[in-house]
């Protein structure tokens, strides 16, 4: 039987919220002040970490929400955020009758953006209706707007990608070092650890330096050397790459010789 919330004088009801991370961790929370399981999750007592706002439409409008709280539960660690763990986490939002423990979900969606000023923490929930926003019309660039191994580009990631393991880690630098790897291939490639705390978020290398590759979000200081790691090769999106080096110039995605605005902008010059 469906529980009919706010119904009565007096409620037994708290909101909860669920978070999915994408290395598959569950993380469970309740307004209520004592833990409660149920649909196979424990949800742990944060009553200071509270849904700001949620608001459903029937229509084709974004669906807005938001979860704010202070950064004092063991499960929410400033590093994490930085280091991305909680990066387009799968949201769930509702409400529980803490007696019955029956509970309603009434929000779904992913975390997007997350603001910390280091006493407390924001973060935007992004419905499904998200994936309407995106512009469906292609633009016009000087650079291919495929993904690299992507759809339209044509290549296999599996060609491109290798498993690797990890010689050195500079936590400090924000870099990891890889025995034998040909440096010009992996510039603007990616990194995705199989191992360690930070399992399966793909890090984009944005410099190389020999062996050393520096990546473009923070390392845990959890990460250690000897931990296995898949690497992919990258592309700067250009026309000569993909030309030259992949011989896909048949798939590329761009526009290199297409006059740019400052052709229009020129005045006209007299003959003669």
């Amino acid at each position: 039987m469906t529980r009919t919330f706010f119904d009565r004088e007096l409620e037994t009801a708290a909101t909860f919220w669920r978070i999915f991370r994408r290395d598959g961790v569950t993380l469970g929370f309740t307004s209520h002040d004592r833990d409660l399981t149920f649909g196979g999750i424990r949800h742990r007592s944060a009553p200071g970490m509270v849904p700001t706002a949620v608001r459903l439409s029937s229509d084709l409008s974004e669906e807005n929400a938001g979860v704010e709280g202070a950064l004092s539960h063991d499960t929410i660690r400033e590093r994490d955020l930085a280091a991305g763990l909680f990066d387009n986490a799968a949201i769930e939002v509702g409400v529980v009758d803490w007696e019955t423990l029956k509970a309603r979900v009434l929000y779904t969606g992913s975390l997007g953006r997350i603001e910390d000023d280091r006493i407390g923490f924001s973060g935007e929930l992004r419905s499904a209706k998200a994936v309407l926003e995106q512009d469906l019309v292609p633009r016009t660039s000087p650079t291919c707007r495929a993904a690299f191994c992507g759809r339209g580009c044509g290549l296999s990631a599996v060609r491109f990608t290798a498993r690797v393991v990890l010689a050195e880690v500079d936590a400090d630098l924000n870099r990891v070092r890889i025995e034998g790897i040909a440096s010009g291939e992996f510039l603007d490639g990616q990194i995705r650890f199989l191992d360690g705390p930070q399992t399966g978020i793909p890090f984009a290398i944005v410099g190389v330096d020999g062996e050393w590759l520096a990546l473009d979000r923070p390392l845990d200081a959890g990460l250690l050397a000897a931990t296995p790691a898949e690497l992919r090769e990258g592309c700067d999106h250009t026309l000569s790459t993909c030309a030259n080096r992949f011989g896909n110039a048949v798939n590329f995605r761009g526009e290199p010789f297409l006059p740019g605005n400052d052709l229009l902008a020129r005045y006209g010059q007299a003959l003669g």
